[in-house]
């Protein structure tokens, strides 16, 4: 089958033959087609449909979904340049890039869980103007119904076999979902005293505050860095365009260490863009990379964007960075 344009289906499947007709027929299409194809599939899916595909498993450049699926941003961020990567032939034509993604949904907490849906619908905006195709399964013996019932929000079209395909006929407008997304993040912070007032030839100061905090949680040097560069650049925006000075919180949860950036706002008011840092920006644009590097270098973020103040909050995974 070959279409023209951008594609983003679900396959939601409830048996070893049922995910293996649908991913098969989709990765055999592509190869005929000349595609590059990438499946990023849980370790059992990856022997499903290297054994369906035979001696052209070869053929198919295979990843564990373990290791693509760390967070949100990331992922967006490594399918980006992965189809950067191999949008043009060896005779430099357009060609398209045929993506089998699962994301990893068990173990997931309730407000991660809701930043991978968001992620699922957001891909429908980044991918918007590529004639890429993106085909994700969802098991639905083993995933939660909102889980699941979520594909058909963020997913245009829901592919039912083989060859057959529909329209979803829930599928909700990204801007509406991102904004259902945000009325469902965490509000309150953890009790805590670290709280570090900035301005103007202060970031040197903000820098020592955060590295000591991070150090004391025994955050790895690494990771550290990430940590500190992220927190920076989000308080050199809020002294640029946020009124000058505000206030950055250090927290730590069970999951999470949490840094809130706070700021006073400024006027005349700036509209907030839309899907602020989430979409990859243009490579040659000179502006308007600082956000999308901040969700690069942390695991979750979420952003109250208002000219009368803001509250940028950086979440920082301690299973991994910790």
């Amino acid at each position: 089958m070959t279409r023209t344009g951008f594609v983003h289906q679900a396959l939601c499947y409830g048996s070893d033959e049922d995910f293996v007709d649908g991913a098969l027929t989709f990765t055999l299409d592509g190869l005929e087609a000349d595609d590059t194809v990438l499946a990023a599939l849980a370790p059992r899916n990856i022997g499903l449909l290297g054994q369906a595909l035979g001696h052209r498993c070869e053929e198919v450049e295979f990843v564990d979904a373990e290791d693509w699926y760390g967070c949100p941003s990331r992922t967006l961020g490594r399918y980006d340049a992965y189809c950067a990567e191999h949008d043009t032939d060896a005779a430099g034509r357009p060609s398209r890039v045929r993506i089998i993604g699962e994301p990893i949904w068990p173990g997931r907490g309730e407000f991660e869980t809701r930043e991978w849906m968001r992620y699922e619908s957001l891909l429908n905006v980044a991918f918007a103007d590529t004639g890429h195709w993106i085909l994700c399964p969802y098991d639905a013996r083993a995933l939660s119904a909102e889980v699941v019932c979520s594909a058909s929000r963020t997913h245009p079209e829901l592919a039912l076999g083989a060859r057959e395909t529909a329209a979803s006929a829930c599928y909700a407008d990204p801007a509406d979902f991102y904004a259902e997304c945000d009325a469902a993040r965490p509000r309150g912070l953890p009790a805590g005293r670290d709280d570090i007032p900035f301005g103007r030839d202060r970031s040197a100061h903000v820098r020592h505050a955060l590295r000591s905090y991070a150090r004391d949680l025994g955050v790895p040097e690494q990771r550290m860095h990430d940590m500190v560069a992220a927190v920076h650049e989000v308080v050199v925006n809020s002294v640029r365009h946020g009124g000058g000075r505000g206030i950055l919180r250090l927290r730590d949860d069970v999951e999470y260490v949490i840094c809130e950036v706070s700021d006073v706002g400024a006027r005349p008011p700036n509209p907030a863009p839309p899907f602020p840092g989430h979409l990859p920006p243009d490579r040659r644009a000179v502006n308007g990379h600082g956000m999308w590097v901040v969700r690069q270098l942390s695991d979750l973020l979420t952003e109250t964007l208002d000219p009368a103040g803001s509250i940028v909050r950086l979440y920082f995974k301690k299973s991994v960075a910790v």
